[in-house]
C-alpha cells in the first residue's frame, strides 16, 4: 500500500520491512510500522503508520526484493543493530549470515570473510549504536538455524560459556548423521533449543504428523547419546528470556559455565 502511494519509484523500504523482504526473523514484540529512508535534512518521523529514517544512503545500499527497492542485506542488519534490542539483531544477523555463507550444514569461509568486512565498512566512528552493531557483525554465527538458537547463543555468551561448539556432528549407529544444537566439551554434553513449532506447524515439520516429529526426534536423541556416551540437555523459548533463565536450566543438569 505505501509503494502504490507513492509517486515515481516508491521508497526504498529500511530497517524491520527491509528485514521483512530478505526474510529475517524479527524476535520480541514488533510494531506493524511501515519503515522507510528519506534523504532530507529533516530527523526520523512517524506519520500514519511510516516511519521515515533520514538515512544517507550508498548505490550499493540499495537493492530490489520481490520487485521493492529495499536497503542491502548488510545495510539492512546494520541499522537493525542500531535499533533493536541485541537478542532481535543476533537473530537477524545469523540469520543473513546463513543466507550468504552456509549451504546445509557446509559454511563457506571465504563467504563470511566477506560478509563481515562488508558490515565492519558500515560501522563509521561517532554513529549511534555503531559499537553495538561492530560486535554483534564479530558476534554472528550462520550455523544457527532458528531464532531460539541464536537468542540461546547470545544467553549462554551472557553466561560465561566461551567452548561452545555448534551444529555438532555425529554418525549414529544406523550410519545417519546427525548434528546437536550445541556441543559443552567441558560438561560432555548436548544441548538443544527444543522450540514447540517444529512439532505443531506443518509448514516448518519435516514430518507428516506431530506424533512422527516426536518419534523421530526421540530416535535421534537416543542416537546421539548412544554412541556418544554425553547427556543431552534440552531448553525452550520460557529458558531464553533471560541469562539467568537459561542459566538456571543447564544449571539443573550440571552444564555450567567456566570459573
Amino acid at each position: 500500500a505505501v509503494r502504490r502511494a507513492s509517486p515515481g519509484g516508491g521508497p526504498v523500504f529500511s530497517h524491520l520491512s527491509a528485514a521483512a523482504l530478505w526474510g529475517l526473523p524479527l524476535v520480541g514484540p514488533i510494531r506493524d510500522d511501515v519503515h522507510t529512508a528519506i534523504r532530507s535534512r529533516r530527523h526520523t518521523r512517524t506519520e500514519a503508520g511510516v516511519v521515515r529514517h533520514q538515512m544517507m544512503l550508498d548505490e550499493g545500499d540499495v537493492v530490489r526484493r520481490h520487485g521493492l527497492r529495499c536497503t542491502s542485506l548488510a545495510r539492512t542488519v546494520f541499522d537493525l543493530a542500531r535499533l533493536l534490542r541485541p537478542e532481535a539483531v543476533v537473530a537477524a544477523r545469523d540469520a543473513a549470515l546463513r543466507l550468504v555463507s552456509v549451504d546445509g550444514h557446509e559454511v563457506d569461509q571465504d563467504a563470511v570473510a566477506a560478509w563481515r568486512a562488508e558490515v565492519e565498512s558500515l560501522c563509521v566512528p561517532g554513529l549511534r549504536g555503531v559499537r553495538r552493531a561492530r560486535w554483534i557483525g564479530a558476534f554472528a554465527d550462520g550455523r544457527a538455524q532458528l531464532p531460539g538458537e541464536s537468542v540461546s547463543r547470545l544467553q549462554l555468551h551472557r553466561l560465561g560459556f566461551r567452548d561452545i561448539d555448534l551444529q555438532v556432528p555425529i554418525v549414529g549407529s544406523d550410519s545417519a548423521r546427525y548434528f546437536a544444537d550445541f556441543g559443552f566439551p567441558r560438561s560432555r554434553a548436548f544441548g538443544e533449543f527444543d522450540g514447540e513449532d517444529k512439532y505443531r506447524d506443518a509448514e516448518l515439520r519435516t514430518m507428516p504428523t506431530a506424533a512422527d516429529a516426536v518419534m523421530a526426534e526421540k530416535h535421534r536423541e537416543d542416537e546421539i547419546r548412544g554412541v556418544t556416551g554425553w547427556r543431552v540437555v534440552r531448553w525452550g523459548s520460557r529458558h531464553i528470556r533471560t541469562p539467568e533463565d537459561l542459566g538456571r536450566r543447564l544449571g539443573a543438569f550440571g552444564v555450567r559455565p567456566p570459573g
